[in-house]
């Protein structure tokens, strides 16, 4: 890469992030009119973003292009009851689509759940020119990023544009290509998807928190992951659009502690009367 083509590159990824993070902040969609009306957004920008389309179902006939090159579709990678995170990014990608992946492996390495077991990944490229060959490599990279094996389900996909659009309009990620710089303008975004292809959740940003990631996960399993205690934890968690990130959920710590209260007086109440009829018996 020539230092020319590095230096309107990187500028350029810095307004895609910008403009992503400035599109999900509290209020970011309340804009003043007469700011609104002030178009300084470069072609390139212009309805690149996350349309949110919870409770949808992603097209699982997609039909991709594995890292071997063999046809696949989206159903035949999701199997089992594991949800999926699925990230739309492109291989040739400067700066922002690394950011991302490294982000979630950062924060999939203190997640405490199993790829294979606990959900699966999948990574679709929205360039189409990016090759089978390119996903092996990114395979293998990521894959090592995690300490795992190659046979670990993390899909890296490739296809036509006409296939790569049908999926990304089912989970509305907007993006352009711009042909100045030779880059897609495109937001930083995971998808979670459940077993059954339904949209769950979108977390936004290069960042991704264990916790936050944990909780999309589990939410995304619709209860199928983990066990009761998680299950319970899981109540506990309320995401919040404003922060984009999962808090504590008052009325579920409320619940929790009125099972507690119920289970201790239970307890309370059982050992009562066995001492009672212990009492009884020896009369």
């Amino acid at each position: 890469m020539s230092p020319r083509s590095a230096q309107v590159r990187i500028p350029f990824v810095l307004l895609t992030l910008l403009a992503t993070s400035a599109w999900g902040l509290p209020g970011g969609k309340n804009v003043p009119e007469a700011l609104r009306d002030a178009d300084v957004t470069p072609p390139a920008l212009k309805g690149m973003g996350v349309t949110e389309k919870l409770g949808d179902t992603i097209p699982l006939d997609v039909e991709l292009l594995d890292d071997q090159g063999r046809q696949v579709t989206l159903g035949q990678l999701m199997t089992g009851d594991q949800p999926v995170i699925l990230t739309l990014v492109y291989y040739d990608c400067p700066m922002l689509c690394n950011l991302v992946l490294n982000g979630l492996v950062t924060g999939l390495k203190d997640v405490n759940l199993t790829l294979g077991k606990d959900y699966r990944m999948v990574t679709v490229s929205i360039d189409p020119k990016d090759t089978p060959h390119a996903s092996l490599q990114r395979r293998r990279k990521h894959l090592q990023s995690l300490s795992l094996p190659e046979r670990e389900p993390w899909h890296f996909l490739t296809g036509s544009e006409a296939e790569v659009r049908r999926l990304a309009d089912a989970v509305g990620f907007r993006y352009n290509y711009d042909a100045d710089t030779g880059q897609y303008a495109h937001p930083a975004v995971l998808n979670l998807i459940s077993p059954k292809g339904t949209i769950t959740r979108y977390l936004y940003g290069a960042t991704f928190p264990a916790k936050d990631l944990r909780m999309a996960i589990l939410e995304a399993g619709e209860g199928k992951v983990g066990s009761t205690l998680e299950k319970i934890i899981l109540s506990c968690f309320k995401y919040d659009p404003a922060s984009q990130r999962y808090g504590f959920y008052i009325f579920g710590f409320l619940r929790l502690g009125a099972v507690a209260i119920l289970g201790t007086l239970a307890t309370l109440l059982f050992v009562s009367w066995r001492r009672e009829f212990k009492k009884g018996s020896a009369v």
